[in-house]
């Protein structure tokens, strides 16, 4: 059993995990909201170290991460458990299992995964993502330490749902994250993902102060979280708080998990894309096939830099520093 990060003891035998921003109080034998940190016997264990549910290789673009290292592949790690409970959820059948009724777990340590990420053909490091990658923390850290050590990229897929000193901890490791941004609305939040909004919030501002580099991603749901004047509430955010160069992706939602709602129209889609381009530079459409809104566009010439089929990426006007070959303007790519 590996202990766990971040908790604190009382004196009733109770523990507090203060991992994330649940800051769930445990008594003995008791597993927290993220179904994998358990209270045993007054000390609290990680059930998912040296393990992963999921792991191969795939484009850094399906990630997604669109700006960073475009055409190289990751090698992609997964766990189960989330410390959300979103209805919407597309990796429902690993995300919301507990560690302790998963039977689907590979041995691996961290030594191993690192090893298998340097023989990856054309592999630039390791992606933590499937289901929530913060629920996995201490895999996680000591993975990507050794990785970094190694020459290695990390890069973290996560709803962003964590508590500002863990976060810091790990940042030094971290080159890329995709957070989720699921709305713009603590309503939406409490209802369909029974979290916050504001937590989420603070991760995104904590990280754009931070060396790593950010995308955000949005799950487009009809009647939920599309209404224009709140999407635009969202844009203004994004651009003022974290800046314009940011950039976003709005995926259609199709039905999954507990939520019936229908597909996203195409049009809400490119709409929304329209309104999004109004303050935000570089903007994309997932989960349809768009090559005109998955391209990507210098931000000063409007020349095209990046051009995207699916995942069929090629590089047309960029040179080695991430610049448009064009006008000479910084393009916001790490090549």
């Amino acid at each position: 059993m590996q202990e766990a990060l971040f908790y604190s003891k009382s004196t009733n035998e109770q523990l507090k995990c203060e991992l994330c921003p649940w800051n769930c109080i445990l008594t003995d034998g008791q597993t927290g909201i993220c179904k994998v940190r358990t209270n045993h016997g007054g000390t609290l264990i990680t059930g998912v170290y040296n393990k992963v549910a999921a792991l191969g290789s795939d484009p850094i673009e399906k990630k997604p991460l669109y700006h960073f290292h475009p055409r190289k592949n990751i090698l992609s790690i997964g766990e189960v458990g989330c410390n959300l409970q979103c209805s919407f959820c597309q990796n429902h059948r690993i995300s919301q299992c507990k560690a302790s009724e998963f039977s689907g777990f590979h041995n691996i340590s961290a030594k191993k995964i690192v090893t298998e990420a340097q023989k990856t053909w054309n592999n630039i490091g390791i992606a933590y993502t499937y289901n929530e990658p913060f629920t996995f923390y201490e895999f996680l850290l000591d993975t990507a330490e050794l990785a970094h050590s190694k020459g290695l990229k990390n890069v973290v897929v996560s709803n962003g749902y964590i508590n500002k000193e863990p976060l810091q901890k790990l940042l030094p490791f971290i080159d890329a994250f995709n957070i989720d941004l699921k709305a713009f609305s603590n309503d939406f939040y409490k209802k369909y993902t029974k979290g916050k909004l504001q937590p989420v919030l603070d991760t995104l501002k904590q990280i754009a102060k931070s060396p790593a580099h950010l995308e955000i991603t949005t799950l487009v749901i009809p009647g939920l979280n599309d209404n224009n004047s709140e999407f635009e509430n969202m844009i203004n955010w994004i651009a003022t708080e974290l800046g314009e160069s940011v950039p976003l992706h709005l995926s259609r939602y199709y039905p999954q998990y507990k939520l019936n709602a229908p597909a996203t129209p195409i049009e809400t889609l490119t709409e929304l894309y329209d309104l999004a381009k109004q303050k935000l530079q570089h903007v994309y459409l997932g989960n349809v096939s768009d090559q005109k809104r998955s391209t990507t566009y210098c931000a000063n010439c409007n020349a095209p830099l990046i051009s995207r089929n699916h995942y069929n990426t090629e590089i047309a006007a960029l040179d080695i520093e991430g610049n448009c070959k064009n006008c000479g303007s910084p393009a916001a790519v790490i090549i």
